[in-house]
C-alpha cells in the first residue's frame, strides 16, 4: 500500500513491475460505493454475500509494463 499515486509508482518503476496499480478506499469496497453514490443496487442479488465477496471498488488504475505506464 502507498499514500500516493507518485510512491507507487516510483516503487513499480524501481522493480520494473508488470500489471496494474490499483487505487483501494479503506472498508468494505461495496459499502463504500453504495454510501458514496457510486453505486446504487438495483438487482435482487446485489448486497448479497456472493456478489459483496466478488465486488470491485472501481476506483483508479494504471496499467504498468516494466514499471512504466502502459500509453
Amino acid at each position: 500500500m502507498f499514500d500516493t499515486v507518485d510512491a507507487g509508482l516510483a516503487w513499480a518503476a524501481e522493480r520494473q513491475v508488470t500489471g496494474i496499480l490499483a487505487e483501494y478506499a479503506g472498508g468494505g469496497a461495496y459499502d463504500l460505493a453504495v454510501s458514496e453514490g457510486r453505486f446504487t443496487p438495483s438487482k435482487a442479488h446485489h448486497g448479497t454475500s456472493d456478489h459483496v465477496a466478488a465486488f470491485s471498488p472501481g476506483l483508479r488504475h494504471i496499467h504498468l509494463t516494466g514499471g512504466h505506464r502502459d500509453s
